[in-house]
């Protein structure tokens, strides 16, 4: 998976913003003003940060030599993956996605209710 193909996934779910809030060289993806993913641009090969429950970022830790503890992140919840080729893209996908539920569901309801109802969320 190449950044581009990252960006195009993430800014596919609803109500997604991206920007760069900490430097010029980490892309942040957030949904209703909560990250669910930063990727850092300057690293060869790239790699991204994503949430997992903790048993779950404990268990791709194990499976994949590739994912580490998050990366100047809370490492109990967030997850570092480098881009090298060691983990599938459906995989890869999979992960982004559940960080994005991740954080959709520990939103307050009524943000989740927003989120769900508006149609101009996109």
């Amino acid at each position: 998976m190449h950044i581009e193909e990252l960006r195009d996934f993430a800014l596919s779910f609803k109500a997604v913003e991206e920007s760069f809030p900490f430097d010029e060289h980490t892309l942040v993806f957030k949904v209703m003003n909560k990250i669910f993913l930063m990727a850092s641009l300057d690293e060869q090969p790239q790699r991204f940060n994503f949430k997992a429950l903790p048993e779950l970022g404990q268990k791709y830790r194990e499976d994949y030599h590739s994912v580490i503890p998050g990366y100047h992140s809370n490492k109990k919840h967030w997850n570092t993956v480098s881009l090298d080729g060691t983990v599938g893209e459906e995989v890869l996908r999979q992960w982004i996605a559940n960080s994005y539920q991740l954080i959709v569901s520990s939103l307050p309801k009524y943000k989740q209710k927003q989120l769900l109802e508006d149609e101009d969320l996109t």
